[in-house]
């Protein structure tokens, strides 16, 4: 194990391993909306008294996301091996199926790309530890809710809710926060944020954000404890403001259409985990407390 301590070796083997785990994030991404949409379907057919077929619950239902193996959504032609390296199949071929010629979409790159800088960031912060290896799998599950929340703008139960349980595991023995920390902060994640969606719903008559933002924050409140919901918050409130406010000026965004919030509160999220400490620890100092 050794080996792996050398930081010549633990940051390009983390940096390459992101790449390939943000290839199978991209596939997430895909496919688990589309097995919620027929899961929501079916159990619609179900209330109305259809008779459903329900499928085999292979793999505690995790084979969805790996069979079949992944082909062009345009033509069906299958990805050989070849074309499915992380970022360099898809520069080769210039963004284009090989069989159809259709425009293969920016995000499976640089989701690839990011999830491997990610992932280097991680390893380098924590070394070759069960904190890196933990931090790693809350890294890589921010990176596939991001995308799913970005696109159809749901944040899934089936990632959030086991990574808020983990985090508790991994807290009963203190590994990023002490065990009250942890509860208190899962608690005090959702509450406060169902706090301000009733609140502004009352003000305004709108929803400000959906139910999986509530989850999202208590999922970092058993990671990190309650003491890190505030810069989270403020920080995600912050970074989301300026961004909606730059694509409206400058992109020509309408206004009045929905901006998710869980990139913003995930982004935040994983600042804190590497480096909430010294955040908070620098505004005390400032602030002269």
């Amino acid at each position: 194990m050794e080996f792996f301590q050398d930081p010549a070796i633990l940051l390009p083997a983390s940096f390459l391993l992101g790449l390939v785990v943000g290839s199978f994030l991209n596939v997430v991404a895909w496919r688990l909306p589309r097995r919620m949409e027929a899961e929501l379907e079916a159990a619609c057919r179900e209330q109305a008294g259809e008779e459903v077929t329900h499928e085999p619950n292979h793999w505690f239902g995790l084979k969805y996301l790996i069979t079949p193996p992944s082909s062009c959504p345009a033509c069906g032609h299958r990805i050989r091996a070849r074309e499915n390296i992380p970022v360099v199949s898809w520069l080769l071929q210039k963004g284009k199926c090989t069989s159809c010629g259709s425009r293969i979409s920016v995000q499976y790159p640089v989701v690839e790309l990011l999830t491997g800088v990610l992932s280097l960031v991680v390893a380098w912060h924590f070394g070759f530890t069960w904190q890196a290896l933990a931090a790693l799998i809350l890294t890589w599950s921010l990176v596939a809710m991001s995308v799913i929340d970005i696109r159809i703008q749901i944040l899934p139960d089936v990632l959030i809710l086991p990574l808020i349980w983990l985090g508790l595991l991994l807290n009963l023995d203190g590994m990023f926060t002490d065990i009250h920390s942890a509860v208190w902060g899962a608690v005090a994640g959702y509450l406060s944020l169902w706090f301000i969606f009733h609140l502004f719903l009352l003000i305004t008559g709108k929803e400000g954000m959906g139910y999986g933002d509530f989850k999202l924050f208590a999922l970092f409140g058993a990671w990190l404890g309650w003491q890190m919901l505030p810069q989270i918050l403020l920080l995600s409130a912050a970074v989301g403001a300026l961004t909606g406010v730059a694509m409206i000026l400058f992109l020509g965004r309408d206004r009045s259409l929905p901006i998710p919030f869980g990139p913003y509160l995930a982004a935040a999220g994983w600042i804190a985990l590497l480096w909430g400490e010294e955040i908070n620890r620098s505004y005390l100092q400032f602030a002269g407390l």
